[in-house]
């Protein structure tokens, strides 16, 4: 039984280069996780901090479940990520670090039980950017050589 992806931070990798990838569960109410199960979700814009020896996920948007009731429902609410406290320890020292970030990469159930990829990031530079594009296009163009050669 495999990952069933949810949603993925598409921009992620265009924006940051990423450090460390850590696996997540996340903190749910009943009416997110089935719709979650519906893929309303979407990780863009969303982040992660460390408050008082826990993660927390802000930003991460769970629309209303079609069938639910709940009248005072907050889709971007705070949600805590269930990690290892040595890996809470680890992300805490390495965020100290000037410029690193905490961001989500993919969102997804595993045997049943929500996941988040976070990762452990640090922002390009806009000349990054414009080499991950430029190397982009010559592998598009590497790509379609070797399709119409064949």
């Amino acid at each position: 039984m495999g990952e069933k992806l949810i949603a993925t931070n598409k921009q992620a990798r265009y924006h940051y280069h990423i450090l460390d990838e850590f696996e997540a569960g996340l903190v749910l109410k009943g009416a997110e996780v089935k719709a979650l199960r519906e893929s309303k979700a979407s990780l863009s814009d969303s982040f992660a901090r460390v408050e008082n020896k826990e993660i927390l996920l802000y930003n991460l948007h769970i629309s209303l479940y079609s069938k639910s009731s709940e009248r005072e429902y907050v889709p971007t609410r705070p949600r805590k990520l269930l990690l290892h406290k040595k890996e809470i320890d680890k992300l805490t020292g390495k965020l100290a670090e000037k410029g690193l970030s905490l961001i989500p990469l993919n969102l997804y159930f595993k045997r049943g039980i929500a996941k988040v990829k976070i990762a452990l990031a640090k922002g390009k530079k806009l000349y990054d950017k414009r080499e991950t594009l430029k190397r982009k296009t010559a592998e598009r163009e590497l790509k379609r050589e070797l399709r119409i050669k064949n």
